[in-house]
């Protein structure tokens, strides 16, 4: 059995009722497919990077599950046929092995520039030269 996530995105438009149903649906598929639920988040409402289905807000909601590969499918399907689901995205989790102590090893110390040293990749113009008649040239090439 792996260890998936699911994130969905439910229209704003929503009344909180509304929302709280839909999430119990989803729930009820994952369960219903054979799979354990581990957690379960309502992220709340946030603003979108770029207009979907012309909304620019989300409510976001986060799933958390381990089950077979079967139950993602049956989750995105259902997802598909829902009209109030904007996006949705399902990844598989990597087994991440508890973290371990490292071995204590000496810090090399960072070389920071002494005062009044300047650090040479930082403080050149990166090839940019000034022209006399107000255009700037880059590597030979006018801009």
């Amino acid at each position: 059995m792996q260890l998936y996530e699911s994130i969905f995105i439910v229209r704003p438009s929503l009344s909180d009722e509304d929302t709280n149903k839909l999430i119990e649906k989803m729930k009820g598929v994952v369960a219903k497919a054979g799979a354990t639920l581990l957690k379960s988040e309502n992220w709340g409402k946030k603003k979108l990077a770029y207009e979907v289905k012309r909304e620019r807000k989300g409510t976001f909601v986060y799933l958390h599950f381990r089950s077979e590969g079967g139950v993602v499918s049956e989750l995105e399907r259902s997802y598909r046929l829902e009209d109030s689901v904007l996006k949705f995205l399902t990844v598989r989790v990597e087994q991440v092995a508890p973290p371990q102590a490292a071995p204590p090893t000496a810090a090399a110390p960072t070389a920071a520039p002494e005062a009044g040293e300047v650090d040479r990749g930082r403080a050149v113009d990166r090839g940019r030269v000034p022209v006399d008649r107000g255009r700037e040239v880059d590597r030979g090439r006018v801009q």
